[in-house]
């Protein structure tokens, strides 16, 4: 079996299509959708980030402000920002960019961002809701797989998931969101025996945990829809995900490329989000 190809980049352009039409939209009632973004020290990978962030929010006309801190910025000064962006009528998302400084407490920044501007998904109360199936933003990179996978008009319902990761940002969300649409899943981990025994059991595979190749094409059950979160890069330079492309693209149905897969539908859920929190606004 060769693997159909979810291309992350074809449809995070049709889904930014979309969203520019929604900006458009809302903009002739009044509301400019807006991004704040906030960057605290010189990372450069998050400095990449922020700047892909910026000019994606420009593509799609969203207006957008990122505030650069040094890294010696303290933690009651960057808690004061959020403040001052909460209360900020122009101001519809708001984004730190993590990781923060060691000296600064990221939970304590997370939860000082106003719910109804916690466009990352990561507030308690977001997290919460999405557990209880209540309204809520949904994590960006979890929402980016949904969309793959909806796209390609593969529904979840009654069938095995197995997600294998279960980080707060993506392993532990996307499990839930599969749950709401009624597969039936499995968290897999580093202390998880027999990982084969279960990822081979799996209709939808999502490989979350960080390591290069780690699921090879043995672990994956014919026919399977296989989406690869992971991006690693190797020491001779080249970006791989969790999962071995060429031999788990002999068995899977589907599959996710690195790059180019969930990657591009990450900052794509941002902006949809943006969009959405400056909806409710109306």
């Amino acid at each position: 079996m060769a693997a159909n190809i979810l291309d992350g980049k074809k449809i995070a352009q049709e889904v930014r299509e979309e969203i520019k039409r929604e900006v458009e939209e809302l903009k002739s009632k009044g509301v400019h959708p807006g991004l704040a973004v906030i960057l605290v020290g010189d990372d450069p990978a998050s400095q990449v980030y922020v700047r892909n962030k910026h000019k994606a929010c420009g593509d799609v006309g969203i207006y957008s402000e990122v505030h650069r801190l040094p890294k010696e910025t303290t933690q009651e000064e960057l808690l004061e920002l959020i403040h001052k962006l909460n209360n900020d009528d122009k101001i519809h998302g708001i984004l730190v960019q993590l990781p923060v400084p060691d000296h600064i407490d990221e939970k304590a920044v997370i939860d000082a961002i106003s719910l109804d501007k916690d466009v990352d998904g990561f507030h308690p109360a977001n997290v919460g809701n999405l557990v209880i199936g209540d309204e809520c933003f949904y994590p960006c990179t979890p929402h980016g797989c949904m969309v793959l996978l909806d796209k390609a008009g593969i529904d979840p319902k009654g069938k095995k998931a197995v997600v294998v990761g279960r980080s707060n940002i993506v392993g532990k969300p996307v499990a839930m969101m599969l749950l709401a649409r009624h597969a039936t899943v499995t968290i897999c981990h580093s202390r998880t025996q027999n990982l084969a025994e279960e990822t081979r059991q799996a209709d939808i595979l999502v490989a979350a945990v960080g390591r290069p190749e780690m699921i090879t094409g043995d672990m994956i059950k014919e026919g399977a829809v296989v989406i690869d979160v992971g991006i690693n890069r190797l020491d001779d330079g080249r970006l791989v995900g969790d999962v071995h492309f060429e031999s788990a693209a002999e068995k899977a149905s589907w599959i996710t490329p690195v790059p180019g897969g969930v990657g591009p539908m990450t900052i794509t859920m941002l902006l949809k989000n943006t969009v959405e929190a400056a909806r409710r606004k109306c």
